[in-house]
């Protein structure tokens, strides 16, 4: 199955300040430092050297986005998004996101393009949503390739075109992105903008299920029990079943009580 990602892009990799103890960050940020506001809003965020504390982050993403730190506009955003914090309210995210995002942050594009797509603080918009997931792929971030690969795949926000979903896809996938190879997976499947493939089907959602992918370990069962693309094995097939299950994937979950009861 294809669809779009919705996965709200926060900066929990990017570190700016060297020395992340609590309490030099908190004296750096009172000093004017607002790259030590926003780690230190991360700290309470993910609760680590800290106790957990979403309104404390989210007044720290305020003071570092206030001061122009763009990384706590977008964190900020996430917490108005998710409602954590503060009330939840779309329409102060997404103003959060625009602000990010034109100050060249490839999360706030990807997130705002979240909001577009879904209509969340602005009006529905695909081709929006499509210009700020394009705007994001051209980055480099890699979920935004997948999300406009899948709106060239379903033809929402610019016209159907499977080849071009095939290659943002292979994009993603090349980059590391599961979500990529899975979707590039179900092209090469159903022969949709490439040639039908299964074994390369099956390359694909490996990689992709060994990269956490739950719909990839389902889709790989099927391929073993099934026997196309690769040698037919009950076996394998409960294993991959098995590993979707635990991974949330209802298929993966029918596919290896089937299994288990032949």
């Amino acid at each position: 199955m294809i669809k779009i990602i919705w996965i709200v892009a926060l900066l929990f990799s990017v570190v700016v300040a060297k020395d992340m103890d609590p309490k030099k960050l908190e004296n750096s940020c009172n000093n004017g430092d607002m790259d030590a506001c926003f780690s230190l809003g991360k700290l309470y965020d993910n609760g680590k050297g800290v106790r957990q504390n979403y309104q404390k982050a989210t007044e720290l993403y305020q003071k570092s986005c206030d001061g122009g730190n763009l990384l706590g506009c977008n964190n900020l955003g996430a917490l108005y998004e998710i409602g954590e914090g503060v009330k939840q309210n779309y329409q102060k995210a997404s103003e959060l996101y625009q602000k990010a995002c034109d100050g060249g942050n490839l999360n706030g594009c990807y997130n705002l393009g979240l909001l577009y797509y879904n209509g969340d603080g602005v009006k529905q918009n695909y081709q929006k949503a499509a210009e700020l997931w394009k705007k994001d792929c051209d980055g480099g971030n890699l979920l935004g390739c997948n999300n406009l690969g899948t709106l060239y795949k379903i033809g929402e926000g610019v016209k159907q075109n499977y080849q071009k979903a095939s290659e943002l896809y292979q994009k993603a996938c090349d980059g590391g992105d599961p979500y990529g190879c899975n979707n590039l997976g179900f092209l090469y499947y159903n022969g949709e903008g490439v040639r039908q493939n299964y074994q390369k089907a099956a390359e694909l959602w490996k990689k992709a299920c060994d990269g956490g992918n739950p719909s990839a370990c389902g889709a790989l069962g099927t391929l073993y029990e099934g026997g196309k693309g690769l040698r037919q094995d009950y076996a394998i097939a409960k294993e991959y079943f098995g590993k979707a299950c635990d991974l949330g994937n209802q298929l993966g979950c029918d596919g290896y009580k089937r299994l288990n009861n032949r």
